[in-house]
Protein backbone atom coordinates (compact mmCIF):
# COMPACT_ATOMS: atom_id res chain seq x y z
CA UNK A 1 0.00 0.00 0.00
CA UNK A 2 1.16 3.37 -1.20
CA UNK A 3 0.32 5.52 1.54
CA UNK A 4 2.80 8.23 1.03
CA UNK A 5 4.61 9.90 -2.31
CA UNK A 6 8.10 8.68 -3.58
CA UNK A 7 8.95 12.64 -4.37
CA UNK A 8 10.21 14.51 -1.15
CA UNK A 9 8.19 17.71 -1.74
CA UNK A 10 5.01 15.66 -2.39
CA UNK A 11 5.87 13.74 0.86
CA UNK A 12 6.80 16.51 3.35
CA UNK A 13 3.20 18.13 2.49
CA UNK A 14 1.79 14.86 2.87
CA UNK A 15 3.48 14.32 6.21
CA UNK A 16 3.10 18.04 7.03
CA UNK A 17 -1.16 17.70 6.47
CA UNK A 18 -1.34 14.05 8.57
CA UNK A 19 0.66 15.94 11.46
CA UNK A 20 -1.75 18.68 11.48
CA UNK A 21 -4.95 16.37 11.52
CA UNK A 22 -3.48 14.62 14.14
CA UNK A 23 -2.57 17.80 16.03
CA UNK A 24 -6.14 19.32 15.65
CA UNK A 25 -7.43 16.12 16.88
CA UNK A 26 -5.36 16.03 20.17
CA UNK A 27 -6.26 19.53 20.28
CA UNK A 28 -9.95 19.16 20.23
CA UNK A 29 -9.62 16.35 22.41
CA UNK A 30 -7.72 18.46 24.91
CA UNK A 31 -10.23 21.71 24.65
CA UNK A 32 -13.21 18.92 24.71
CA UNK A 33 -12.07 17.91 28.01
CA UNK A 34 -10.80 21.41 29.49
CA UNK A 35 -14.50 22.77 28.72
CA UNK A 36 -15.43 19.63 29.89
CA UNK A 37 -14.04 20.32 33.47
CA UNK A 38 -14.79 24.11 33.63
CA UNK A 39 -18.12 23.73 33.52
CA UNK A 40 -18.63 21.29 35.80
CA UNK A 41 -17.26 23.68 38.14
CA UNK A 42 -20.48 24.93 37.99
CA UNK A 43 -22.33 22.13 39.48
CA UNK A 44 -20.93 23.27 42.82
CA UNK A 45 -23.77 25.34 43.57
CA UNK A 46 -26.12 22.31 43.13
CA UNK A 47 -24.26 20.09 45.63
CA UNK A 48 -24.37 23.24 48.33
CA UNK A 49 -28.25 22.89 47.69
CA UNK A 50 -28.17 19.66 47.76
CA UNK A 51 -26.00 18.87 51.38
CA UNK A 52 -27.87 21.83 52.44
CA UNK A 53 -31.07 20.32 51.58
CA UNK A 54 -30.76 16.63 53.20
CA UNK A 55 -28.82 18.74 56.25
CA UNK A 56 -32.20 21.02 56.62
CA UNK A 57 -34.44 17.83 56.16
CA UNK A 58 -32.49 15.70 59.08
CA UNK A 59 -32.58 18.65 60.93
CA UNK A 60 -36.34 19.04 60.76
CA UNK A 61 -37.07 15.37 60.72
CA UNK A 62 -35.28 14.88 64.10
CA UNK A 63 -36.86 17.69 66.06
CA UNK A 64 -40.34 15.96 64.60
CA UNK A 65 -39.59 12.72 66.09
CA UNK A 66 -38.41 14.75 69.14
CA UNK A 67 -41.76 16.41 68.80
CA UNK A 68 -43.90 13.27 68.78
CA UNK A 69 -43.45 12.25 72.06
CA UNK A 70 -44.84 15.69 73.65
CA UNK A 71 -47.84 15.26 75.31
CA UNK A 72 -50.95 17.38 73.91
CA UNK A 73 -49.42 19.02 70.94
CA UNK A 74 -46.87 16.37 69.85
CA UNK A 75 -48.29 15.71 66.87
CA UNK A 76 -49.15 18.72 65.35
CA UNK A 77 -45.85 19.78 66.10
CA UNK A 78 -44.19 16.89 64.34
CA UNK A 79 -46.60 17.22 61.32
CA UNK A 80 -45.08 21.27 60.97
CA UNK A 81 -41.66 19.99 61.77
CA UNK A 82 -42.38 17.89 58.48
CA UNK A 83 -43.29 20.03 56.80
CA UNK A 84 -39.53 21.68 56.64
CA UNK A 85 -38.33 18.25 55.61
CA UNK A 86 -40.24 18.75 53.03
CA UNK A 87 -38.60 22.19 52.11
CA UNK A 88 -35.38 20.26 52.45
CA UNK A 89 -36.25 17.57 50.04
CA UNK A 90 -37.38 20.37 47.52
CA UNK A 91 -33.97 21.96 47.99
CA UNK A 92 -32.20 17.92 47.68
CA UNK A 93 -34.65 18.08 44.29
CA UNK A 94 -33.42 21.17 42.60
CA UNK A 95 -29.93 20.69 43.68
CA UNK A 96 -29.86 17.03 41.55
CA UNK A 97 -31.45 19.19 38.63
CA UNK A 98 -28.53 21.58 38.83
CA UNK A 99 -26.13 19.05 38.88
CA UNK A 100 -27.85 17.25 36.22
CA UNK A 101 -28.17 19.97 34.11
CA UNK A 102 -24.51 21.05 34.20
CA UNK A 103 -23.60 17.58 33.86
CA UNK A 104 -25.80 16.94 30.70
CA UNK A 105 -24.00 20.84 29.38
CA UNK A 106 -20.46 19.69 30.25
CA UNK A 107 -20.73 16.43 28.19
CA UNK A 108 -22.79 17.95 25.25
CA UNK A 109 -19.95 21.05 25.19
CA UNK A 110 -17.26 18.35 25.17
CA UNK A 111 -19.06 16.24 22.50
CA UNK A 112 -19.57 19.54 20.04
CA UNK A 113 -16.32 20.64 20.65
CA UNK A 114 -14.09 17.36 19.73
CA UNK A 115 -16.94 16.56 16.88
CA UNK A 116 -16.82 19.46 14.64
CA UNK A 117 -13.33 19.21 13.73
CA UNK A 118 -12.84 15.05 13.39
CA UNK A 119 -16.17 15.38 11.20
CA UNK A 120 -14.36 18.14 9.01
CA UNK A 121 -11.70 16.01 8.76
CA UNK A 122 -13.53 12.72 7.55
CA UNK A 123 -15.29 14.83 5.03
CA UNK A 124 -12.17 16.52 3.74
CA UNK A 125 -8.73 15.35 4.53
CA UNK A 126 -10.03 11.69 5.00
CA UNK A 127 -11.44 11.28 1.59
CA UNK A 128 -8.11 12.71 -0.19
CA UNK A 129 -5.70 10.46 1.65
CA UNK A 130 -7.89 7.59 0.69
CA UNK A 131 -8.23 8.49 -2.80
CA UNK A 132 -4.40 8.97 -3.23
CA UNK A 133 -3.31 5.63 -1.45
CA UNK A 134 -5.84 4.01 -3.94
CA UNK A 135 -4.29 5.53 -6.90
CA UNK A 136 -0.45 5.80 -5.52
CA UNK A 137 -1.00 2.18 -4.78
CA UNK A 138 -2.61 0.63 -8.32
CA UNK A 139 0.16 3.26 -10.43
CA UNK A 140 3.21 1.53 -8.42
CA UNK A 141 1.99 -1.98 -8.51
CA UNK A 142 1.13 -1.16 -12.53
CA UNK A 143 5.50 0.18 -12.36
CA UNK A 144 5.54 -3.20 -10.56
CA UNK A 145 4.72 -5.25 -14.04
CA UNK A 146 7.47 -3.71 -15.77
CA UNK A 147 7.32 -2.84 -19.53
CA UNK A 148 3.22 -4.11 -19.65
CA UNK A 149 2.78 -1.68 -16.84
CA UNK A 150 4.41 1.27 -17.95
CA UNK A 151 2.62 1.23 -21.72
CA UNK A 152 -0.85 1.25 -19.48
CA UNK A 153 0.51 4.30 -17.49
CA UNK A 154 1.65 5.57 -21.01
CA UNK A 155 -1.54 5.24 -22.31
CA UNK A 156 -3.19 6.77 -19.28
CA UNK A 157 -0.79 9.46 -19.46
CA UNK A 158 -2.00 10.35 -22.86
CA UNK A 159 -5.59 10.22 -21.97
CA UNK A 160 -4.92 12.34 -18.54
CA UNK A 161 -2.02 14.60 -18.85
CA UNK A 162 -2.08 18.46 -20.20
CA UNK A 163 -1.56 19.01 -23.90
CA UNK A 164 1.51 21.17 -22.77
CA UNK A 165 3.38 18.24 -20.71
CA UNK A 166 2.24 15.93 -23.94
CA UNK A 167 3.61 18.02 -26.33
CA UNK A 168 7.11 18.16 -23.76
CA UNK A 169 7.01 14.74 -24.80
CA UNK A 170 7.46 15.08 -28.63
CA UNK A 171 5.37 13.35 -30.45
CA UNK A 172 3.70 10.93 -28.04
CA UNK A 173 0.86 9.10 -30.20
CA UNK A 174 3.32 8.12 -33.10
CA UNK A 175 6.20 7.39 -30.45
CA UNK A 176 3.71 4.84 -28.61
CA UNK A 177 2.23 3.41 -31.47
CA UNK A 178 5.41 2.66 -32.47
CA UNK A 179 6.34 1.14 -29.48
CA UNK A 180 9.03 3.77 -28.60
CA UNK A 181 10.65 2.84 -25.18
CA UNK A 182 12.13 6.45 -24.66
CA UNK A 183 8.66 7.68 -25.38
CA UNK A 184 6.44 5.60 -23.40
CA UNK A 185 9.29 5.65 -20.63
CA UNK A 186 8.62 9.75 -20.68
CA UNK A 187 5.04 9.10 -20.69
CA UNK A 188 4.47 6.70 -18.09
CA UNK A 189 6.94 8.78 -15.84
CA UNK A 190 4.70 11.85 -16.40
CA UNK A 191 1.54 9.49 -14.84
CA UNK A 192 3.61 8.26 -12.26
CA UNK A 193 5.00 11.85 -11.33
CA UNK A 194 1.08 12.63 -11.26
CA UNK A 195 0.94 10.07 -8.19
CA UNK A 196 4.17 11.45 -6.61
CA UNK A 197 6.03 8.34 -7.31
CA UNK A 198 9.25 8.05 -9.26
CA UNK A 199 9.87 6.55 -12.84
Amino acid sequence: MQLYAERPIRRTAQLVSDLLAVLLVVLAVWLGTSVYDQVMKLRAPGDGLVDAGTGLRGTFDSAANSADGIPLVGDALARALHGGSDVGTKLTDAGRWQIEAVENLAWWMAAIIIAVPVLALVVTWLPLRWHYTRRATAAARLRALGDEGLDLLALRALATQPLGRLASVGAPATGWRERDRDVIGKLAGHELARHGLAS
